[in-house]
């Protein structure tokens, strides 16, 4: 299934997408993209209805794909290709940062740049979501918590992020720097996350064109190795490292501005469109 929220902010309505590419309305089954609806037993019971019996809505913004998002984590340089462009060495584990979940807006929602910044920067990656409760749970069935995954920007500040003095958090988490959508896609529908194209582009030109094949540490192995540190929740989204192409890769550096469009996308989990305007 490819669920989703739909209209104004805050005041998001959660939906699916049915076969044809129609927007169901799925406020009648379930309050919200969150908790127990995306729970295996809430998503069975999701995959149970006819898609032809929910009303057809039309959909003028989407808003995160999930609600509820007690947790905001990332990967640094999670993979190899990214991490040479970088000069970074692959980390010998799991490098993990915080992202606000005030960052979070909807997939076309506008990016701002805040004030003092002169380096913000993109990264295409690819979003888990959490289904269950998860805690010490083995890499063998660490799939069994996640309800699916998602495409995210994990849009840097990086003089915030690098330049000034402490963790990498504050260069992350301005608002609108999480644009997440627009789909939450469940797990049955991607056969391997591991192998999925993605890319980004500026302005029509594409900087990103990767594959989620070139991450250092994989889905199974991050569900594991957080939740040996943390509980993770439903709505909780681990966010996975990016591919190279990355605007602080470039030769000379490119960095975003107001008036640019970023539009970006992950093999079948959708596309994404921000307006970049001054904070």
């Amino acid at each position: 299934m490819k669920l989703l929220r739909y209209g104004p902010a805050g005041q998001e309505k959660p939906g699916l997408v049915d076969k044809d590419g129609k927007v169901r309305d799925l406020s009648g089954h379930v309050k919200d993209i969150a908790g127990d609806a995306i729970s295996p037993e809430g998503l069975s019971r999701l995959a149970a209805l006819d898609p032809a019996s929910l009303p057809v809505v039309e959909v003028t913004r989407y808003g995160p794909c999930v609600a509820g998002t007690g947790k905001f984590i990332c990967i640094g340089l999670n993979y190899s290709d990214h991490a040479a462009e970088t000069g970074a060495k692959v980390p010998p584990e799991p490098i993990i940062f915080m992202k606000a979940t005030s960052a979070i807006v909807g997939p076309n929602d506008n990016v701002e740049i805040p004030r003092g910044s002169e380096k913000t920067d993109w990264e295409v990656e690819l979003g888990i979501v959490i289904g269950k409760h998860a805690k010490y749970v083995s890499e063998d069935e660490a799939l069994d918590y996640v309800a699916g995954y998602c495409l995210i920007n994990d849009v840097s500040e990086r003089a915030f992020q690098a330049e000034r003095q402490g963790q990498w958090t504050k260069g992350k988490s301005c608002d609108t720097f999480g644009p997440t959508g627009p789909w939450l896609v469940t797990k049955d529908e991607i056969k391997d996350p591991q192998d999925l194209k993605m890319w980004l582009e500026v302005n029509g030109h594409r900087y990103q064109n990767g594959s989620s094949a070139t991450m250092v540490y994989g889905v199974k192995y991050l569900v594991s190795y957080l939740s040996q540190f943390m509980s993770l929740h439903p709505g909780d989204i681990i966010s996975t490292g990016t591919p190279p192409g990355v605007g602080l890769g470039q030769k000379p550096n490119v960095f975003l501005k107001a008036g640019d469009v970023v539009t970006l996308g992950i093999e079948g989990l959708g596309e994404q469109r921000q307006d970049v305007v001054q904070g």
